[in-house]
């Protein structure tokens, strides 16, 4: 089984690292493979409704958007991370997460999400909430901890002084790698659960 973790902040030795690192740690006590990308230093531009990935297979876009696709279409868990700014996720990440999500056109359902946000003080919950929608609206079971997958930490490491930030993290990482395990045994003996075909309206009519 793989992980693909998201880490949404532009310092690849932050704090938001170290809260990866804490799961990546139960995740190879798991036997579950992880590969973690940094995204929140490249250069993302946002979506711009073109609605070209019906037609191309991918982003028109050709950056790293088109690389995480298939990684994400591999993998068994998505974690994203991010640092807070302004209550609300580092738009880079937003970016990246708009087009990933909408250009990829592969089934999503029974995928295990995981949200992991990293604040000084506030805004946690919101940029927390922010993130699980991504998962929610394509089928993905969104893995849960003891709390708020939230550790706190303005200065480099201070992260690690967080000891409650960093538990809720690791049962984090434990409860994931137990329902996809659970979900890759109930896919085997059982399948996926019946989908319906979508029937979208528009408010307007």
């Amino acid at each position: 089984m793989k992980v693909l973790m998201l880490n949404g902040s532009p310092h690849a030795k932050g704090n938001t690292s170290i809260a990866l690192d804490e799961m990546r740690k139960i995740f190879e006590q798991e036997g579950i493979e992880t590969e973690e990308i940094l995204v929140g230093n490249k250069d993302v531009r946002g979506c711009i409704a073109c609605c070209s990935c019906y037609e191309k297979g991918e982003c028109v876009f050709d950056d790293i958007v088109n690389e995480i696709a298939p990684k994400f279409e591999e993998c068994d868990g998505l974690v994203v991370a991010s640092p807070v700014y302004y209550a609300s996720a580092n738009g880079t990440l937003i970016s990246l997460l708009d087009r990933l999500f909408y250009s990829t056109h592969f089934e999503k359902r029974m995928k295990v999400g995981a949200s992991v946000v990293v604040a000084r003080r506030g805004g946690l919950s919101a940029t927390f909430d922010e993130l699980n929608k991504y998962f929610t609206i394509c089928g993905m079971p969104v893995a849960s901890s003891q709390y708020w997958n939230s550790v706190h930490g303005r200065e480099q490491g201070e992260a690690r002084e967080d000891a409650e930030g960093l538990q809720t993290i690791r049962t984090l990482a434990r409860n994931m790698a137990f329902l996809m395990k659970s979900i890759a045994l109930g896919k085997e003996k059982y399948g996926l659960p019946e989908q319906e075909i979508q029937q979208p309206t528009n408010f307007i009519r």
